[in-house]
């Protein structure tokens, strides 16, 4: 009895204490940090209790009914076709109800795509499975790639806070200002989405969507590719940071700067040591999540690279490989993606990995001549 007393204690408990229970739990949608998010909020808010209003009207009355006229009390069935009355009001009330929700609906979305008079343009282009971001009036981008270690994600680890939402390189936008962002696609369809900005767009192959938005508290906001876009769709996090109007403008003159000694990388002259060193960080971000991290691949979709002809003996096709990629298969042309150093880099590194050691390698100066040649 004392077993079954206790579990009807937990199970009362459950129902009469929920926000005790349920403290987790939330059931509505959140204002975020933007104008127009506050707006999608207030808009939803509206139609709820427009939507609640009716079925309090609806089911009040069909209850009534129901209770005022049943058989208990004496009451018969009535025998009617038709009441031209009643069609006509169950007709024009529903069309009233309609064009009150459409009235701020329409203004809502108006104001969504609205993206004219922008002071930052931002390309966004997902790739399987990472984003790219290009800002267009600055001549610089760059990848931004999960930052969740793999002994997290196989749980050799313990889980961060933000396990699965973190990148290496997150977009960085000033407060305050109206940013544009063109969003489109490399390879398959994703959908680029920040809840805290009310900001959901698909990025399609060969179509370029827009959208935007003006974010008032500085602060780092997160979301997530939402469109099923392959093996690693739930590994393609978004992090924005929003930051000061002078933060910005210092952080994007060390972008300028950097995308410069990345261009001056292709006249360095290069050790094999050196090659291999970066071309193993390239190969992290880019490579292992199909290929593993020691080259044993996930046959037959992604193939295995140790041991593969393909990087132990001709180094042109493996160059052609790597920058053109392999047309009707996985293997992306990372030709567009990576700088010439990387690509160089990327390429020595497999040719010496999981005991290779061919001791070739491949220049930065090579793979701009043979990109250049194409």
């Amino acid at each position: 009895m004392g077993v079954h007393a206790m579990r009807a204690g937990v199970l009362a408990g459950g129902l009469l204490l929920p926000a005790w229970s349920m403290a987790d739990w939330t059931l509505n949608m959140t204002p975020g940090v933007t104008g127009t998010s506050n707006e999608i909020f207030s808009l939803h808010m509206t139609i709820l209790w427009i939507c609640v209003a009716i079925g309090v009207v609806v089911f009040g009355v069909m209850f009534w009914s129901i209770l005022a006229h049943r058989k208990s009390e004496g009451h018969k069935p009535a025998h009617f076709h038709e009441h031209t009355a009643v069609e006509v009001a169950w007709t024009i009330v529903p069309f009233v109800i309609l064009v009150i929700m459409a009235i701020p609906a329409t203004a809502t979305l108006v104001d969504m795509y609205d993206t004219g008079e922008s002071d930052i343009d931002i390309k966004v282009t997902g790739y399987q499975w990472k984003w790219r971001y290009d800002y267009i009036n600055d001549d610089f981008g760059y990848f931004s790639n999960l930052a969740t270690s793999q002994d997290e994600i196989y749980n050799r680890a313990e889980k961060s806070e933000n396990y699965l939402l973190d990148v290496d390189n997150p977009l960085v936008i000033p407060v305050g200002k109206k940013i544009r962002f063109l969003v489109t696609a490399n390879d398959v369809i994703h959908s680029w989405w920040v809840p805290a900005f009310g900001v959901k767009k698909d990025a399609i192959p060969g179509f370029i969507n827009e959208t935007w938005t003006r974010v008032d508290e500085p602060g780092i906001y997160r979301g997530q590719c939402t469109e099923l876009c392959g093996k690693d769709h739930g590994f393609m996090p978004v992090v924005v940071k929003a930051v000061p109007q002078e933060e910005y403008d210092a952080w994007k003159q060390e972008q300028i700067a950097a995308a410069e000694r990345e261009r001056q990388l292709t006249e360095k002259d290069w050790t094999l040591e050196e090659l291999i060193e970066r071309g193993e960080g390239v190969y992290a971000t880019n490579c292992a999540a199909c290929h593993q991290a020691n080259g044993a691949g996930v046959p037959p979709t992604f193939p295995a690279l140790k041991g593969s002809p393909i990087v132990t003996e001709d180094l042109q096709a493996h160059l052609d490989v790597v920058v053109n990629g392999v047309s009707g298969t996985a293997m992306q042309a990372f030709g567009p993606q990576l700088s010439e150093a990387d690509l160089a880099a990327v390429i020595t590194y497999e040719r010496n990995a999981w005991g290779h050691n061919t001791g070739e390698m491949v220049t930065p100066k090579q793979v701009f001549d043979y990109k250049n040649q194409q």
